[in-house]
């Protein structure tokens, strides 16, 4: 539990960075590694990929944070 929140952040974090360059806040950035970590595991599924381990978490929650960043931003425009 405590792993995946850390995870969650991490996640979080990387991807705002990468988005904005400046991180948005702990429980916006939770937030995003959470649910960034369901899309990116989603959408890896749909391709055959598997992460595994925390480097794969932290990976998988990246890419689906980034995701969920990008598509947020686009229907605020």
């Amino acid at each position: 539990m405590i792993e995946g929140i850390i995870i969650g952040i991490i996640c979080g974090y990387i991807a705002s960075k990468l988005q904005k360059g400046e991180g948005s806040g702990c429980w916006v950035n939770l937030f995003l590694g959470i649910l960034g970590g369901v899309v990116g595991g989603w959408l890896f599924g749909l391709f055959g990929l598997d992460m595994n381990g925390t480097i794969g978490s932290i990976i998988t929650g990246t890419v689906g944070a980034v995701i969920v960043l990008w598509i947020f931003a686009k229907l605020k425009k």
